[in-house]
């Protein structure tokens, strides 16, 4: 009998068995164990954390790792945690998910045409993973770029996320040199491939809670990843060239 599993399930569900990182695995395991007390009814996923969306998504969103608490517990990226209260009510305004919240596997979220997924697929301690963890996480992004069949669009959440897309561009020859990519909130760049880049700065608590990042300023991003995902695809003609669209983000 045939396996109704698609590329992108049979991904997710090796990724999601990765043993590379001991340091990462012992934290995810300790954290899943000892709990936070508001959670301690929980079953907490205490795994690498499996991609999200839509297979067939134009958008990637690309973030640093899971939270300890948020994506750790529940299974699901930005999902359980401040990061996630932030994220999900702007895509669901810019017309990617389904509703504005997200509180578990089995809430209802359906993204279209977006798909999520982070440079570290384990919660690290205090949210920095080392050197050596993110080149250990590296090859899974190889992978799933390459599943991603429809991909045009790319958001970088955060410099991390960013530098890890970059690293993915040097390693496959799709760019020659990191020269010229400065991050930035809502810097745009296009690659030699035609792929469209944004950068913004991470939904985290504290970009968010300290007026950093704005609804506005990241609903921008967004519904600029929206139309650059109509205007164009990963075989456009060989250009490179960057702008930034922070004040329109601002503006909002």
């Amino acid at each position: 009998m045939p396996s109704s599993l698609t590329p992108l399930d049979d991904f997710n569900a090796r990724m999601s068995a990765c043993e590379r990182c001991e340091r990462l695995r012992e934290h995810c395991t300790t954290v899943a164990t000892v709990r936070r007390k508001a959670y301690a009814d929980w079953e907490y996923w205490g795994r690498p954390v499996p991609s999200f969306g839509d297979p067939n998504a134009r958008v990637l969103i690309l973030g640093l790792a899971p939270g300890a608490h948020g994506s750790n517990r529940t299974g699901r990226p930005f999902t359980g945690d401040g990061s996630g209260d932030f994220l999900y009510p702007v895509l669901h305004e810019a017309g990617f998910a389904s509703q504005p919240k997200a509180t578990s596997r089995q809430d209802g979220m359906r993204l279209t045409d977006a798909w999520i997924c982070s440079v570290v697929r384990c919660a690290p301690p205090g949210n920095k993973p080392s050197p050596e963890e993110l080149r250990n996480c590296a090859p899974w992004l190889d992978e799933e770029m390459e599943l991603l069949k429809s991909l045009r669009v790319v958001v970088c959440l955060g410099r991390i996320a960013f530098d890890g897309l970059l690293a993915w561009g040097k390693r496959t020859g799709l760019l020659d040199s990191r020269s010229g990519y400065e991050f930035g909130h809502g810097a745009e760049f296009e690659w030699p491939n035609g792929f469209k880049v944004i950068t913004s700065y991470h939904p985290s608590l504290q970009n968010t809670n300290t007026g950093k990042l704005t609804k506005a300023m990241f609903l921008s991003i967004f519904e600029r990843a929206r139309v650059l995902a109509s205007s164009g695809g990963r075989n456009a003609p060989r250009t490179a060239k960057s702008k930034s669209i922070a004040k329109r983000a601002e503006a909002k």
